[in-house]
């Protein structure tokens, strides 16, 4: 699991632009790569769902998809985000999707955030690019607006590394399922 945390490109128009100098006070920018142990098609679905985020974010306290039909982009949900003992409630919306390869997350206040998760395979592991950044808003501030942006970093890498023990289990536990009840070909 690698991680590397970035102030350099500040998106304030929901698109990546060149160098900026300096972040305002509630702004946040971070960038997390990371390594999961599993195909890009087991990590991919986690990451483009957000009623599995919980079993990897522990900071997922409550997602309910709002608009009815299928996943598509402008789906929303009602989100209730844990920060310690204070809960954060907000709208995720579904902006852009490239099946196994890139999902953007847009979240309202107080989060106001922009969230892409960029995909790439590398043999059997995906890396991921993990791209944070939002605008503070309200009691957030306060909340979440005191944790240096290393913190933060180390917060978002280690969702990474508990989502690939939850397909390391799953996956062990597929195999075992098959071992013990598959027929054995003659």
């Amino acid at each position: 699991m690698e991680g590397d945390a970035s102030a350099g490109e500040v998106p304030t128009d929901g698109r990546r632009r060149g160098p900026a100098s300096t972040l305002r006070r509630w702004e946040r920018h971070v960038v997390v790569h990371a390594t999961v142990h599993h195909p890009v098609e087991a990590v991919f679905p986690y990451l483009a769902d957000p009623m599995r985020w919980h079993e990897f974010a522990p900071a997922v306290a409550y997602r309910r998809q709002i608009d009815d039909g299928p996943i598509r982009v402008g789906t929303r949900w009602m989100s209730t985000d844990r920060i310690g003992p204070f809960r954060a409630h907000f709208i995720d919306t579904l902006d852009e999707l490239e099946e196994n390869r890139r999902v953007v997350w847009l979240s309202s206040a107080p989060w106001n955030a922009r969230v892409e998760y960029a995909c790439r395979r590398s043999g059997a592991m995906t890396l991921v690019e993990a791209d944070y950044f939002g605008d503070l808003a309200g009691a957030l501030r306060w909340q979440a607006g005191w944790l240096p942006r290393w913190a933060t970093h180390l917060i978002l890498a280690q969702d990474f590394r508990r989502l690939d023990r939850v397909l390391t289990r799953r996956a062990r536990a597929a195999r075992r399922w098959r071992q013990h009840h598959e027929a054995p070909t003659r």
